[in-house]
């Protein structure tokens, strides 16, 4: 049996949480919290949460392609349509199972900080694409 990898990113939220952003096991990688750009627009943010999760792929070797699954927290569910635009850009027509949720984040910044988290599930068997 494999080992069940924990990684976090060289970041400084890193050492203060229970929890680890990237656990690979098996042929399987679990990544949470992927945010970027807090304070921007839904879109710079929704940018920037994908970014985050593309340096967490590269740790294990993977890129956006190999992600099957999202959970797309959301503020604003209305904003909806400004996050499938980002998406469409970076997934290019390779999208993910996806399930969005609205919900307030307990986050600095209040109301125009934190609009958008991504959670996501990445395939690295044999037949997944790598980096």
């Amino acid at each position: 049996m494999e080992d069940i990898i924990r990684l976090n990113l060289d970041n400084q939220f890193a050492n203060d949480c229970a929890y680890s952003e990237v656990v690979a096991a098996g042929e399987w990688v679990f990544l949470n919290f992927c945010v970027g750009n807090i304070g921007g627009s839904v879109e710079e943010q929704v940018r920037g949460a994908l970014d985050n999760m593309e340096a967490r792929l590269a740790l294990v070797g993977l890129t956006l392609a190999s992600v099957v699954k999202v959970d797309v927290l959301m503020r604003d569910p209305w904003n909806i349509p400004a996050m499938e635009k980002v998406f469409a850009e970076r997934f290019q027509g390779r999208y993910p199972a996806r399930k969005t949720i609205a919900t307030e984040f307990a986050h600095q910044g209040g109301e125009h900080g934190l609009q958008v988290q991504i959670d996501a599930i990445a395939y690295r068997g044999s037949n997944a694409p790598h980096a």
